[in-house]
């Protein structure tokens, strides 16, 4: 247990502001400005409201608020963190990477990666020290609308008649980190994460929007949509397809994107390796680049899956990616 939690010192539920102006505040603060040409952006404002909910060994901290997305009329909770590097003097005018992290199982009510047990944040830290990584703000938000009921998922999509989770993760996520911190202008600052279905997910947006994302690392992904509420919907569930994204990417020449896979050798499910060994003989080509990581006795699960980030997957997608920049 951390001291930060023993009363009367625990300081969840406090508000964090990530160097933002209070949330109310209407008069901007006194934030940096970018020089002419910057390739960062700086937070465009309104400022949420995050409250803190857990503080690491480092000082930093993970903030959650109830957000409202603007183009899927989705509410639901996002929590974020920012490394040390963020709050660091020397990069007060820098724009971040913002790696986007999506959890296995209903990611509802909770995102699990907001948990300091699996050691994210504190392994993205070591990472970057070590000269693995970059220092990527994280955003973990809820990516089902409700709890799981007989394995009912929505495939991080646009469903027909079922809430835009979609556009949920890959349109209004990224406008909260945009708005709170100081982030990326180009696509080279925006990348995704996740396990099984959240795996999915992120593989599905970086070939869905290649022009707003430019790398994912999938853990035991799924690869293909398979949720029940496609029923009815053929077309629609085509046009989240990976495997249909793919071949699209690679029809247009690009632009090119960056797939880090893992996959434990002894997952619950025996086809997942096999399908992303396909999936890359058959897609990774072209504007599509890959990387697989195969781990020796390693179980569909996140304690396997974040150690072995860090022996290839995150070195992949950091290589190819920006930031801090100014």
């Amino acid at each position: 247990m951390s001291h930060y939690e023993i009363p009367p010192f625990t300081d969840k539920g406090e508000p964090v502001s990530f160097g933002q102006p209070p949330a109310g505040d209407g008069a901007g603060g006194d934030r940096p400005k970018p020089a002419p040409g910057s390739k960062a952006l700086m937070p465009t404002g309104p400022a949420a409201a995050f409250k803190n909910a857990n503080t690491l060994s480092d000082g930093t901290k993970i903030g959650v608020v109830t957000y409202e997305g603007k183009k899927s009329g989705f509410k639901g909770q996002v929590w974020v963190w920012a490394p040390k590097e963020y709050s660091d003097p020397k990069f007060a005018k820098s724009g971040f990477p913002v790696l986007i992290a999506l959890p296995g199982g209903p990611g509802y009510p909770m995102n699990y990666w907001m948990g300091s047990d699996l050691k994210l944040q504190s392994s993205i830290s070591e990472w970057y020290r070590e000269g693995k990584s970059k220092p990527f703000l994280l955003a973990m938000p809820v990516q089902n609308p409700q709890p799981d009921d007989g394995g009912l998922y929505w495939d991080g999509s646009d469903i027909p008649g079922q809430p835009k989770m979609g556009t949920w993760l890959t349109e209004d996520v990224p406008e909260l980190m945009k708005e709170n911190f100081r982030t990326i202008k180009s696509r080279d600052g925006w990348a995704f994460m996740g396990s099984s279905t959240g795996g999915f997910n992120g593989l599905k947006a970086v070939l869905q929007k290649p022009d707003k994302f430019k790398a994912v690392i999938a853990s035991g992904p799924d690869i293909v949509p398979d949720s029940r509420l496609w029923k009815g919907h053929d077309k629609e569930k085509q046009e989240n397809n990976p495997q249909v994204l793919a071949q699209r990417l690679i029809d247009r020449k690009g632009p090119d994107v960056y797939l880090a896979f893992q996959v434990g050798t002894a997952e619950s499910n025996a086809k997942t390796l096999p399908d992303v060994q396909k999936f890359i003989a058959t897609y990774g080509k072209g504007p599509i680049h890959t990387s697989l990581r195969i781990i020796q006795g390693g179980h569909h699960n996140a304690v396997t899956y974040v150690p072995n980030m860090g022996m290839g997957p995150i070195q992949f997608i950091s290589e190819h990616m920006s930031g801090p920049v100014e």
